[in-house]
């Protein structure tokens, strides 16, 4: 074969995941995660999106419903069998804008969102925004006629504005659907399975010739297996590739992925079925669950799973029984030159945790328990603790399990010490919030918890506060908000954390900013016995350091108005004086004084608060401009107040003449 007749790709964009399964990113604030796997993410920032835009093949409509969606205002509907792509196809209709700023240099939203009933904001979107729903996930009339009526709202505000939008239909629904949508609904059909799998081992950058891929075996399954399972089967050879334990040759690493693909389950039943003891089988397990472990941990592991299962030791001592390493022998385990146990076959730990969810109902709550001490037993790094957690986390949401995750992002979270929060109790979250299924549940709970009063430890409060950011901020930036805002107003060390997490989150999206101000302005008008914690919010944000560039002035003069039209006034002196600084260092921030003293609607006893803010920051002036921004603040002040403004620009003004 010479290098022309090689399919390979050069430069892929994103980061190739060496590990079978999907890439599954995490970060955390003063950790470094690394790429981890785990099921497929609904992230869809620009970096996702690329990636995705790699590896996609478009199905068949998808042109037709291209040239729908490209006129301003436009929705689109998709409908498709399961399996064949339709969410991806959605993105990538929404993606195929380019660029995620405008004309004005304003971001472009581009989210998600929630298809049930999630507590939200208002939508409010602006011309050339993007949003995608999925609605596939329904099964039941009387939730698609709710959704319904949601999607006429949100269909209306998108025409409206001129942003677009793409729907995804729930399949087997089709006698539900409302007949004035069928001019907006577009029917997709499968892209063909040898092309997208073809896609995926480019991007790999796997040399192999067409005529590779020409097995009727391999066709067979391209044709009757959802583009989830062919993107599986891609990186499966591209796992067994990487191995260096299943040969040397394209052939040979396809023909194991496809074993992998449609007989592991089978092997599994035949194996358990045939290992009859309940140590036998729990090492199964627990070998399944820390794959690639050091066999030590591997060993206590599978001792604590015996005992949270209440199987008996025997009596026997254990030189007495047969020893682990034959043991680990007679089930198909390995032990590498590292001392880490892995299967013999590939992919078979997968289907090895798969069968036991699947088979074992009654020992569920026992394996969570389990899993919550497990995952912090000597000798696992945060590596290996990150993959026991996303191995449980599959199987708990593949079993429909949602709470048995969260009962453990609590436990991890409130055990943690000092300031950073468990990595083990973020990633279960962020697990949670990127499944297709169960997202809005994992939202739906950490509402709850963040507005329930007290109950909340400074651990869980940390892992839902970094979960936000790093996560939910990339899919529902207005829930973030939401979330954070609750934490934000609490007691103690974690709460300032949370405040710092929302400020960031605000100040890099201006209409976020808007968001909150508007949110902390409502909150303390129907709160006025307890408004002083959301206006102290209010007034750090409204200082310089925290608003967007330019500075949005219109909303900048609502939570100005806001502030000066109710106590504590404590707090205005870093308010005011941070927009004074930035008068004196930029002529172009002058601007600020006026609205400033304009927000005061001319009422007095503001007036003379920053009258006296005024002279202090003057008295302590270290540059010439100072002099000169105090005394245009006093002219606007003045003008305020009397009507007139009877002194020069230059005259100064002591402290208690503004008293």
């Amino acid at each position: 074969m010479t290098e022309q007749d090689r399919v390979t790709v050069n430069d892929p964009r994103g980061p190739v995941n060496n590990g079978e399964g999907h890439q599954y990113v995490f970060y955390g604030v003063g950790a470094d995660w690394m790429i981890r796997k785990g099921v497929e993410s609904l992230r869809i920032t620009r970096e996702d999106r690329s990636r995705l835009a790699d590896r996609f093949v478009p199905p068949v409509g998808y042109r037709v419903a291209a040239d729908r969606l490209e006129k301003p205002g436009s929705v689109v509907l998709l409908e498709g069998p399961p399996g064949s792509g339709r969410r991806a196809a959605a993105i990538m209709l929404l993606h195929g804008f380019g660029e995620d700023r405008g004309a004005d240099h304003e971001e472009i939203r581009f989210e998600e969102l929630p298809g049930t009933g999630e507590d939200e904001s208002h939508l409010a979107p602006g011309r050339g925004d993007r949003f995608l729903l999925d609605l596939s996930g329904i099964a039941d009339e009387e939730t698609y006629g709710k959704a319904q009526r949601r999607l006429a709202v949100r269909r209306s505000q998108v025409q409206e504005v001129g942003a677009h939008m793409v729907v995804v239909l729930p399949s087997g629904m089709e006698h539900a659907h409302p007949p004035d949508l069928d001019p907006h609904t577009v029917r997709l059909g499968r892209p063909r399975g040898v092309a997208v799998v073809t896609r995926y081992l480019r991007m790999d950058r796997m040399p192999f010739h067409p005529a590779d891929l020409g097995s009727s075996e391999l066709h067979h399954l391209c044709d009757r297996s959802p583009m989830w399972e062919l993107a599986r089967l891609a990186g499966l050879v591209r796992a067994a590739r990487d191995s260096g334990r299943f040969g040397a040759d394209f052939a040979g690493w396809l023909d194991k992925a496809m074993h992998a693909v449609t007989d592991r389950a089978n092997e599994v039943g035949r194996q358990v079925a045939a290992v009859r003891t309940a140590p036998e089988r729990a090492l199964l397990l627990a070998t399944a669950m820390f794959e690639e472990a050091p066999a030590d941990t591997v060993y206590e592991a599978w001792h604590g799973l015996m005992k949270t299962v209440r199987h008996e030791e025997e009596v026997t001592t254990e030189l007495a029984r047969t020893d682990f390493g034959e043991r680990l022998s007679g089930l198909g385990i390995e032990r590498d030159p590292d001392g880490r146990l892995r299967f013999d076959q590939l992919a078979y730990a997968d289907a090895v945790r798969t069968y036991f969810w699947a088979n074992f109902p009654g020992v569920r709550n026992d394996l969570r328990d389990w899993i919550g001490r497990a995952a912090g037993l000597r000798g696992l790094t945060t590596d290996d603790q990150l993959n026991v957690v996303v191995r449980f986390g599959e199987r708990a949401l593949a079993v429909g399990r949602p709470d048995h995750l969260f009962d453990l992002v609590a436990r991890w979270a409130d055990r943690a010490t000092g300031t950073p929060c468990d990595p083990r109790a973020v990633v279960a979250l962020e697990l949670g919030l990127g499944h297709e299924r169960f997202g809005g549940w994992f939202r739906k709970r950490m509402y709850e918890c963040v507005v329930r009063p007290g109950s909340l430890s400074d651990g869980l409060a940390r892992a839902l506060t970094t979960a936000c950011i790093q996560s939910l901020s990339a899919t529902h930036p207005d829930q973030a908000v939401v979330r954070l805002h609750y934490l934000a107003v609490r007691k103690g060390e974690a709460a300032c954390e949370a405040r710092e997490a929302l400020f960031d989150l605000a100040g890099r999206d201006r209409r976020l900013y808007r968001l909150l101000i508007d949110r902390l302005r409502d909150r303390a008008r129907r709160e006025p016995h307890r408004a002083e914690p959301h206006l102290q919010l209010l007034t750090e944000l409204l200082r310089n350091g925290r608003a967007p560039v330019p500075p949005p002035w219109p909303d900048l003069f609502l939570g100005w108005e806001a502030v000066f039209s109710q106590p504590p006034t404590e707090h205005w002196n870093p308010l005011a004086s941070s927009w004074l600084n930035a008068a004196a260092g930029d002529s172009k921030q002058k601007m600020a004084l006026d609205v400033m003293v304009g927000a005061t609607r001319g009422r007095a006893a503001a007036l003379h608060r920053l009258y006296t803010i005024a002279c202090d920051w003057a008295a302590s002036a270290r540059r010439p401009s100072q002099a000169a921004v105090a005394a245009l603040f006093w002219q606007y002040i003045d003008h305020a107040q009397y009507g007139r403004t009877e002194r020069t620009a230059a005259e100064p003004r002591t402290t208690e003449e503004a008293r």
